[in-house]
């Protein structure tokens, strides 16, 4: 058995099925492999971040690792943005980059480089297989480091990868999960029940039902607010799930949120601070005199909550969120009128990947009340997310309809990702707030033109706009063999979305909204 069908062979016994790729020469002997080995679905994309984008989302979904072939260390380099954001999300991936064979190295071909050095800065495990005897046993190591919650690159020298010699992969070991800790549990329940404002910071494991059941009703027992970092990997809410407010992205609102605490308590969350420095103002959010206590980091933070909720509220049973529906609005579309009818019609278990950005500010509360779904959000910042962890999604639950919902600039790094949604015939509906403007960008301009005092020019504002030439989302996506409408009234965008979440297939609906700062 050659190197590459080693690995191939390691990861399908393991579990991993699905394997988003955009491979070149020195990943042939990998492609080859998939006729060889079964139980491994291929899914190609047309660029690495949209690779990188949808093992990111399939694995919030599935929750297994997710398999990524790349090419050598530009490919790698333009999946980046994208592991950033999974880095963050502590997402299991298992990322293959393809090198020179080990003899071809010290020539300094073309696309020679640092492919460790680059793994590095989003990796949590970065190993080079030497030898084709070694390759089942470093796949292991990778699957195991990936199921701790971290990015694991293997790095397979084409010479290694077509040897044979390839030995059987040891037996699989499942990940131990973190112990409760005990002090932690008792410090958190002491600083709870001292009668001073108090917060509960949940993320990581906690953001699904259960966590977020525990910390609910750790909140109603104290008096303890209840909050849901900005950004989180996946989170569960909706009719009949504990509703939980998210830490608000601009700093001022978070540091409302978060004023008068003594006690800030992080379960599965880091202590918070602003996204971006501005002059004069603070970067830590913890208020001042305030005290952190650390329950639980990212995995195991749902258990430790569940004690905590039984040492403070033994027996109780926290308030859910009702079943509600806005009702549908009519008129001229604007960002809140499209997130009440998304709200309106939202599927039961939906899956919504949500990078809508500054248009989508109205989503959250519109669908505060709808059926219970899950929402994936940019963990790490790096935009371009979005249409690529649709892809990642709908693999990942092809019984469930996903809603992404994309602005418009930020689509645009990662729009082929329609392509690969066409290919797959994935039940994806796609929604593009389109103001014709980088609106979180003009709204950071006035935030920094404020802090200096200097009002924004006309080179500044001209570099911020979309609109000159305006795109055509839907000629784009049906190039890419997606179905698209324009849609300018709530009317309009009922009936597209209606229509779309009745048949089955990708959909794209270019939703026309005012700039917010029109």
């Amino acid at each position: 058995m050659n190197g590459a069908r080693s690995l191939l062979t390691t990861l399908v016994d393991a579990g991993v099925d699905v394997c988003f790729a955009n491979p070149g020469t020195s990943e042939m002997h990998f492609v080859a492999a998939l006729d060889t080995v079964g139980g491994m679905r291929g899914v190609l994309t047309l660029f690495e971040g949209v690779a990188t984008g949808a093992a990111d989302g399939y694995a919030r979904i599935a929750g297994t690792p997710a398999a990524v072939l790349l090419h050598l260390g530009p490919g790698l380099g333009n999946g980046l943005a994208n592991l950033h954001n999974a880095r963050r999300a502590h997402t299991p991936m298992v990322v293959v980059v393809g090198d020179h064979a080990t003899y071809h190295k010290k020539y300094d071909a073309p696309l020679e480089s640092d492919i460790d050095a680059v793994a590095g800065s989003v990796s949590g495990w970065v190993h080079r297989s030497l030898r084709p005897a070694d390759i089942a046993a470093d796949t292991m190591a990778a699957l195991d480091a990936a199921r701790r919650g971290v990015v694991s690159t293997l790095i397979l020298p084409a010479d290694v990868s077509w040897s044979d010699g390839a030995g059987p992969a040891p037996a699989a070991s499942e990940p131990e999960e973190p112990a409760v800790d005990g002090d932690a549990v008792r410090a958190a329940a002491a600083a709870l029940r001292s009668g001073e404002r108090a917060v509960v910071l949940v993320g990581g494991d906690a953001t699904r039902a259960p966590g977020l059941a525990a910390a609910v009703r750790i909140g109603e027992a104290t008096g303890a607010s209840v909050l849901c970092e900005t950004f989180p990997a996946r989170l569960e809410r909706g009719a009949g799930v504990p509703a939980v407010e998210r830490l608000a992205y601009f700093a001022e609102a978070a540091a409302e949120q978060l004023a008068g605490a003594r006690h800030l308590v992080l379960a599965g969350a880091v202590s918070p601070v602003s996204f971006f420095a501005y002059p004069g103002k603070a970067s830590d959010l913890v208020p001042d005199g305030c005290t952190v206590h650390v329950l639980a980091s990212h995995r195991g933070a749902a258990a430790a909550l569940e004690h905590l909720a039984d040492e403070l509220a033994p027996g109780s049973t926290p308030a859910v969120a009702p079943s509600t529906r806005p009702a549908l609005p009519t008129g001229d579309l604007n960002a809140f009128a499209a997130a009440t009818v998304i709200g309106a019609l939202l599927p039961e278990g939906a899956i919504v990947v949500d990078e809508s950005n500054t248009a989508g500010v109205g989503v959250a509360a519109a669908t505060a009340g709808a059926p219970a779904h899950d929402v994936l959000t940019l963990t790490g910042g790096a935009i371009g997310y979005g249409i690529p962890a649709a892809v990642g999604a709908a693999i990942a639950a092809p019984d469930r309809p996903v809603v992404s919902l994309q602005a418009d600039g930020s689509a645009l790094y990662t729009i082929s990702a329609l392509w690969t949604q066409a290919r797959e015939h994935l039940d994806v509906t796609t929604v593009i707030f389109d103001n014709g403007a980088y609106d979180i960008l003009r709204i950071e301009l006035q935030r920094v033109g404020a802090t200096s005092g200097a009002e924004p020019g006309p080179k500044a504002r001209e570099l911020l706009d979309l609109g000159s030439p305006a795109m055509d989302f839907v000629q784009i996506a049906e190039g890419f063999g997606v179905p698209a409408r324009r849609v300018r009234t709530a009317e309009e965008l009922a009936a597209a979305l209606a229509d779309a979440f009745a048949e089955p297939g990708p959909h794209l609906i270019d939703a026309m909204v005012p700039s917010l700062l029109s």
